[in-house]
């Protein structure tokens, strides 16, 4: 068989193989990122590995197994004292102690408490779902709502709304945890209660929230005096309408958006969502909203179908599939920037889905109220769970939200003040920066200068604070979930503080460690993100 080859003059430059060179280039790009994670992984868990052995120790010499059995009157104390020493190998000198206990964390196994038998491992996975229940809705509510009264609080900064943030601010931080969460189990769930026997709002009542609304209202919105005057007049109006509306109609008894409701305050979210990011001027992305809105409304009935099998999987699947829908709806209205009207498309389809989702939830509040373990008394005070409840997964998600509500405020008030004041502070100093004096000087619009130039360096000092205070929040939610008795990761820390168990503390120490771990590391890559000159290398 003759055999071609071919031969290239000596001297002639060869073709570059553009295979090898973007494998090359993707390489080079990624191996620093590469190389820094496995740097900091390595440090990280040195310092973890270095604390873990510190509290072992302390908790070691800090804490007695054998206190309850010392001042025992039984008859065969030492005999108890003897097989407990031998349990839980208190012969062993403690550092040995720790390395055996190390070898074990290495293979799977996070010791057993003692005197239920449980393993640690089993404990964890029990109470390490209710906490991050509590603690994801408290952190994102607080941060959403912390972020947006900072920046307008620094935006108005030195009128009358500044100031009354800034007190209010400083009160809910200064407020102890537990006391707090006394009164909201007293005025929240007790008084709330007791008002949904007769839920008829007194006139007085109705006069002093409207008032307080259009005093907000017209601060937030600020400008000349007229301008205040019209805010206030609108605000008082909606919201007096909106309070006989819900005594006359006993709306709280059997609440529900419907399909209208669902529909205008869509409608409120796309043009809240495109004033913010776009501008309603920009007629492309306002369309794109509005559409987004309108297959939103009109699947509302298809979608109560969908619901009688109602999941999780089902939320997440519908999720991605309101993306997909308004990447599709921002290509068809093309335009220069595509990714800016599919983020706003995107953005609106979510609030709306999330409209749908909350009518659904609220469609079974009657019959919930109505159970014979509710007996019409939905706010709950403690636990996680209705004990004997039985329902659908809108039942059981309403019972969560009723038992989550509480506990999720009052942490939600005393982080939404630091949240406040570390984004008015970021956002003040931002301000006066000399690339945001060019901007205006370019004649950008405010909301640009604010939204796009201003806005994301402002976020900058609380990538800092916002991870590690989810992780540290696993750990600090102790107090709130002992006042509420929810068995999460501090009432299992507690319980077996007073039980003297050390394998459940190290178990609790190491899950909150590995957080505030995993937060310092995010921390560094949340600043490249927005920061473009922070580059994550070795």
């Amino acid at each position: 068989m003759a055999t071609s080859v071919t031969t290239r003059a000596s001297g002639a430059p060869s073709a570059p193989d553009t295979t090898v060179t973007a494998r090359t280039s993707w390489f080079r790009n990624i191996a620093p990122t590469l190389i820094f994670l496995a740097r900091r992984l390595l440090s990280s868990a040195v310092v973890l590995l270095a604390a873990t052995f510190v509290v072992y120790l302390l908790l070691a010499f800090a804490l007695d197994p054998l206190e309850d059995l010392r001042t025992s009157t039984q008859l065969n104390k030492e005999a108890l004292i003897e097989a407990r020493t031998r349990q839980l190998d208190l012969d062993t000198p403690p550092v040995i102690r720790y390395f055996k206990w190390l070898g074990a964390l290495l293979t799977g196994d996070m010791g057993t408490a003692f005197r239920s038998g449980q393993s640690v491992t089993s404990m964890l996975g029990n109470a390490l779902p209710n906490t991050v229940q509590l603690v994801a809705l408290s952190v994102v509510i607080a941060i959403g709502l912390g972020v947006l009264v900072g920046i307008v609080s620094a935006l108005r900064q030195y009128t009358r709304f500044d100031y009354s943030v800034t007190f209010l601010s400083f009160v809910l931080y200064s407020l102890p945890s537990f006391w707090v969460a006394v009164l909201l189990k007293l005025w929240g769930a007790i008084g709330f209660n007791d008002f949904l026997a007769d839920p008829s709002i007194p006139p007085l009542v109705m006069v002093i929230v409207t008032l307080v609304s259009g005093v907000i209202w017209s601060s937030i919105i600020g400008g000349s005096t007229r301008t205040r005057w019209i805010s206030f007049a609108a605000s008082a109006v909606a919201t007096v309408a909106a309070l006989f509306f819900l005594s006359e109609t006993n709306w709280l008894l059997d609440p529900g958006l419907g399909i209208a409701g669902v529909a205008v305050i869509g409608v409120g979210i796309a043009f809240a969502v495109v004033a913010l990011s776009a501008g309603v001027q920009n007629r492309r992305v306002l369309y794109a909203s509005l559409v987004m809105v309108a297959i939103g409304t009109a699947l509302y009935y298809p979608l109560q179908y969908a619901f009688v099998y109602g999941s999780w999987w089902l939320m997440l699947g519908l999720l991605v599939t309101v993306a997909m829908v308004g990447v599709v709806v921002a290509k068809l209205f093309g335009g220069w920037e595509v990714s800016q009207t599919a983020r706003a498309a995107i953005i609106t389809g979510i609030g709306v889905g999330a409209l749908i989702f909350i009518d659904r939830v609220m469609q079974v509040w009657l019959n919930y109220t109505r159970a014979s373990q509710i007996n019409h008394r939905p706010i709950a005070t403690i636990g996680s769970a209705t004990p004997g409840l039985s329902g659908d997964f809108w039942v059981k998600n309403l019972d969560t939200f009723t038992h989550l509500l509480l506990p999720t405020i009052a942490l939600i008030l005393i982080s939404f003040a630091s949240y406040t004041r570390y984004s008015r502070a970021s956002l003040l100093e931002v301000m006066n920066q000399d690339y945001i004096r060019t901007a205006r000087a370019k004649g950008l619009p405010e909301r640009v200068v604010t939204m796009r130039h201003a806005f994301r360096n402002a976020l900058i000092p609380l990538a800092t604070v916002i991870p590690l205070d989810i992780a540290s929040l696993f750990g600090g939610a102790i107090i709130t979930e002992r006042v509420f008795a929810i068995p999460g990761m501090g009432t299992m820390f507690i319980k077996a503080l007073n039980e003297r168990d050390p394998d459940p503390i190290m178990g609790y120490f190491l899950v909150t460690g590995a957080l505030l771990v995993i937060a310092s590391i995010a921390v560094d890559f949340i600043y490249a993100a927005l920061d473009p000159r922070i580059r994550v290398n070795s």
